[in-house]
C-alpha cells in the first residue's frame, strides 16, 4: 500500500496535514528524520503509516507508561497491530509478547527509555525493526523543558538495529533540535518543521493584579471568580487548568468542586493509583476539568480538550506553546487563557537555587522571556510563533489582541464571541454552542466507550461528530466520507451511528 492508500483507506482521512509527507517520505526511504510539529499535527501518523507500508516491526520510544496501553488500544483501534513492553507486565504477557514480535505479529511495539534499558532492549535484540520513533525527542537535550536522563542512553539504537530514526517534538529550539541530532547519533537528517500557527486555538492572556487594583481591560483582579466563569461558560466540556504548586492544585480544584464543578486534582505528590484513576476519569468525560501541576502532561493522549487555562504563567515559551497544544488536537475551536503576573516570575526564580549558576541563569531567562510575551500586545499567535522561529502573519481572528476576545466576559457574551469566531475561520461551531444532534452523538459515544471500557476519544473524536451532526449522512457511503472514519471505526460503529442520525 502507498501512504496516500494508507491515510484514506485505514485511517479515514483525506489529505497530508502539513509537514505529515515529507516526513513519511523520508523515513520510507531510509532517511533518519528530525519532525518538529506542534501537538495537534498528527506526529503520531508519521511513523504509523511507515509502520504499515514498511512490514516489520516500528519501535516507538513513549515516555510515559501510562499512555503506552491508551496509544496501543487507539493504534488497534483502526486496525493497526500494536504491543507495547514495559514493567506492567507479568513475566508470562511480556514472553508472549516478545515470541509473537519474532513472528513478526506486530506492526508497532511501544517501549519507555527506561524499559530499553533494561530489558525490554534485550527482547528487541532478535526482532526486525523497520524503524525506531522517538516521540518528546526534546527530552534527550538538557536545555529543552523536560529533561529525561534515560533518553540520553538512546544513541545506540541506530547502530544496534540498524534502522533509521524519526526524532518527534512539539516544541525544540534550533539549539534543542542540534542536541537532539547528536545524541542520537543521526546521519544526515531531513529537518521538518511544520508551522506553529493553529487558527482554531483562541489565545487570550489576562494580568494578575489583585482585588486592591482598580479593573482595566486586560487584567483579573479575583483569579477564582475568573477561572469559574471561563469553566462555567463552557460546561460539558473538557479542559484543563494549570497551576504552579500542588497547593494551588488542591485548592482550586475544591473551590471548582464546591460549585458544582466536575473537576479533580492531580500532581506528582499524588499516590500513583489516584493519579492514574483521575487520568481515567478525564479520558472517559466522566470529569470535565483537571486543575494540575505539569505532572499532567505528555501522558494527554486526548483529542477533544476544549480548553487549557493557565491559572499561573508557564516557565518558558516553549512549555507555553506545548501546553496549550493539548486544546483542540481534533482541529475543533479551543480556548487557551493565561493568568500571568511579575509574582509568577519569581515563583520560578526560587525553584532554580538548587541548580549550577549556568542553567539557572538560562532557566531565570526563559521565565522573564515568557513574561514579556505575556506582556506584549501584538498578535499573541505571531509572537510565538516568532519566538520558536517561525514568521507568521498577524491571525486576524484567533486571539484577544486582533479579534478582541474576551473569554474571562459574562456567559452570553461569550457564547456570542465563540460564535462569531466559528464564522470567522469556516470551522464548525464549538461543541458547547452546537446541537442538539451533536450532544446526542455525544451521549451515544460515551455509552459505546463505556461500554468497551476505552476513552470516548477513541471510538469517534469530537471532530468527526461534528462533521456528522452537519453533514447528517445517510448511508454507508457519506459516512465513509467523513473524516475520521476509516474501515475499522465503520464495521464497529458505523451503523450504530447511522441509526442514531436517521433518528
Amino acid at each position: 500500500m502507498t501512504p496516500d492508500q494508507v491515510l484514506k483507506e485505514v485511517f479515514g482521512y483525506p489529505t497530508f496535514r502539513p509537514g505529515q509527507r515529507e516526513v513519511i517520505e523520508a523515513v520510507l526511504a531510509g532517511r533518519d528524520c528530525v519532525g518538529v510539529m506542534p501537538t495537534g499535527a498528527g506526529k503520531s501518523l508519521t511513523y504509523q503509516i511507515p509502520a504499515r507500508v514498511l512490514g516489520g516491526a516500528t519501535l516507538v520510544v513513549s515516555p510515559l507508561i501510562s499512555l503506552m496501553k491508551d496509544q496501543v488500544d487507539a493504534a488497534a483501534s483502526v486496525g493497526l497491530k500494536a504491543t507495547f513492553l514495559n514493567s506492567s507486565l507479568t513475566p508470562d504477557e511480556r514472553r508472549a509478547r516478545v515470541e509473537g514480535l519474532r513472528r513478526g505479529e506486530y506492526e508497532l511495539v511501544y517501549a519507555a527509555p527506561e524499559g530499553l534499558e533494561a530489558g525490554a532492549g534485550a527482547a528487541l535484540a532478535g526482532s526486525r525493526l523497520a524503524l525506531i520513533a522517538v516521540d518528546e525527542a526534546h527530552c534527550i537535550s538538557q536545555w529543552g523543558h523536560d529533561f529525561r536522563p534515560a533518553y540520553r542512553n538512546l544513541k545506540g539504537l541506530k547502530d544496534r538495529f540498524g534502522a533509521p530514526i524519526l526524532a518527534l517534538t512539539a516544541t525544540a529550539t534550533p539549539h534543542v533540535t542540534q542536541d537532539i541530532v547528536a545524541q542520537l547519533a543521526m546521519k544526515d537528517p531531513l529537518s521538518v518543521r511544520g508551522s506553529f500557527f493553529r487558527p482554531n486555538l483562541r489565545l487570550s492572556a489576562y494580568l494578575k493584579t489583585g482585588a486592591k487594583a482598580a479593573p482595566r481591560p486586560g487584567t483579573v483582579a479575583d483569579t477564582r471568580e475568573a477561572l469559574l466563569r471561563l469553566v462555567r461558560a463552557r460546561a460539558g466540556e473538557s479542559g484543563i487548568v494549570y497551576c504552579l504548586s500542588r497547593r494551588s492544585v488542591e485548592s482550586v480544584a475544591e473551590f471548582l468542586s464546591s460549585r458544582g464543578v466536575k473537576a479533580l486534582a492531580y500532581h506528582a505528590g499524588m499516590e500513583s493509583d489516584a493519579r492514574e484513576r483521575v487520568q481515567d476519569s478525564f479520558k472517559r468525560d466522566d470529569a470535565d476539568v483537571i486543575v494540575a501541576t505539569v505532572a499532567f502532561g505528555m501522558g494527554i493522549d486526548k483529542p477533544d480538550v476544549r480548553y487549557v487555562i493557565h491559572r499561573d504563567m508557564p516557565r518558558s515559551i516553549e512549555a507555553y506553546a506545548q501546553e496549550i497544544g493539548r486544546a483542540g488536537r481534533d482541529g475543533a475551536p479551543s480556548d487557551c487563557v493565561l493568568l500571568y503576573s511579575w509574582a509568577d516570575v519569581i515563583g520560578y526564580e526560587r525553584l532554580t537555587g538548587h541548580l549550577e549558576p549556568a542553567l539557572a541563569d538560562w532557566h531565570r531567562g526563559r521565565a522573564r522571556e515568557m513574561f514579556r510575551l505575556a506582556e506584549r500586545r501584538a498578535c499573541r499567535h505571531q509572537a510565538l510563533s516568532r519566538a520558536l522561529g517561525e514568521e507568521i502573519a498577524p491571525c486576524g481572528a484567533s486571539c484577544d489582541v486582533c479579534a478582541g476576545l474576551d473569554p474571562v466576559g459574562s456567559a452570553p457574551a461569550v457564547a456570542m464571541q465563540r460564535a462569531a469566531f466559528g464564522a470567522r475561520a469556516a470551522e464548525p461551531a464549538a461543541p458547547s454552542s452546537g446541537s442538539p444532534l451533536f450532544l446526542r452523538l455525544k451521549a451515544l459515544r460515551k455509552k459505546l466507550a463505556d461500554a468497551r471500557r476505552v476513552p470516548a476519544y477513541m471510538v469517534f473524536n469530537d471532530a468527526t461528530l461534528m462533521a456528522m451532526a452537519e453533514r447528517r449522512p445517510a448511508d454507508e457511503d457519506a459516512m465513509r466520507r467523513i473524516p475520521g472514519v476509516g474501515p475499522k471505526k465503520w464495521a464497529d460503529y458505523g451503523e450504530i451511528f447511522l441509526a442514531a442520525l436517521r433518528d
